[in-house]
């Protein structure tokens, strides 16, 4: 079967994600409460990475 690319964009969209969160957090920790909005839509990128990994497993039959 050949190598879904899918797979492999799912992980780095939730790396991505999971990193933005992280610095979310880690800023507000610090006391900053403005935070910019490209920070946020950052952190959206873990749903949809998980969505796509998720996807891409069910579509290869989890082989």
């Amino acid at each position: 079967m050949p190598r879904s690319k899918l797979l492999p964009a799912a992980i780095t969209l939730f790396a991505i994600g999971l990193a933005a969160i992280i610095t979310v957090f880690g800023l507000y920790a610090a006391g900053e409460h403005n935070l910019t909005v490209w920070l946020y839509v950052a952190a959206m990128m873990l749903p949809v990475g998980l969505a796509l990994a998720v996807f891409s497993v069910v579509r290869r039959g989890g082989r």
